[in-house]
């Protein structure tokens, strides 16, 4: 990896003009100076993109074509990308200032280390800070029954693995994220999680995450990577592990259980 290697960072935006110039300001006000930045909008009719044209002089691609969707849009972003180390941002989302140069600094210092990630703050819509949220050490099988999770938005990897992997599923319609990482990790990834907050994600009444919409299809996707990963389908036996696994994960993770007591789910029930 060269000595200041380049940060490709794309984000995808449809319809968030509340939000959007927040999320620009994040990433082209970070103290690390060699970024490529690229941004997808398949539409937006709500003045997005004039917002989206006010800082084009600070932003390497723009591309205005439809997609099939987020993943889809992800993967025409990355299509234009250079860089060695990739990272996506949903533009409700934003960076913590001087996240990048922290996370350049590990992967500089961990050079077999394929992605790092680390912690994140819940923000509402009006950016308050409502609560921490907090990465788990990864582990394959515990994330086969959904008991290691990883925050999108604090996940920085490697563009040989983003590649080998043939980047995000453009069928994933709710959990492109998640995919992307279980398909890296199988495919020899090593990743590493660094104790730090580098993002701020973002949960509101009409979020993907706020809203729970995407209920049953997550369902679907859930017993999908667990095939994925454990080469057999869900069966009812499994559910006592499923059990077994959350409650390893709150004994390694008690912080996150204690925000969860105090401030509940970030996650809508349905």
């Amino acid at each position: 990896m060269n000595k200041k290697p380049l940060v490709s960072i794309v984000t995808i935006s449809f319809n968030q003009v509340k939000y959007i110039e927040e999320c620009i300001l994040s990433v082209v006000n970070q103290d690390y100076s060699n970024i490529e930045y690229i941004i997808c909008d398949p539409g937006s009719t709500d003045g997005s993109r004039d917002i989206i044209e006010k800082y084009k002089d600070k932003i390497t691609h723009i591309i205005y074509e439809k997609d099939e969707g987020p993943a889809d849009g992800l993967n025409k972003g990355f299509k234009k990308a250079s860089g060695d180390i990739y990272y996506y941002l949903n533009s409700d989302d934003t960076l913590e200032l001087g996240a990048i140069s922290k996370i350049i600094n590990v992967f500089l210092n961990n050079p077999s280390i394929d992605i790092v990630y680390g912690h994140g703050h819940i923000i509402d819509e009006d950016s308050k800070k409502i609560r921490n949220c907090y990465s788990d050490p990864f582990n394959i099988k515990r994330a086969a029954y959904g008991a290691s999770i990883v925050i999108q938005p604090s996940t920085f990897f490697k563009e040989e693995y983003f590649k080998k992997v043939e980047g995000f599923n453009n069928r994933n319609k709710s959990n492109w994220d998640g995919e992307l990482f279980i398909d890296m990790i199988l495919s020899g990834c090593k990743c590493l999680l660094i104790p730090e907050f580098f993002s701020n994600y973002r949960v509101y009444g009409e979020s993907i995450t706020g809203s729970g919409k995407f209920h049953d299809i997550h369902k679907e996707h859930t017993k999908r990577m667990f095939k994925k990963i454990m080469h057999r389908d869900y069966n009812e036996s499994d559910k006592k592990y499923s059990f077994c696994y959350r409650i390893i994960k709150h004994l390694i993770s008690p912080r996150a259980l204690v925000e969860r007591v105090f401030y509940g789910s970030i996650f809508a029930s349905k």
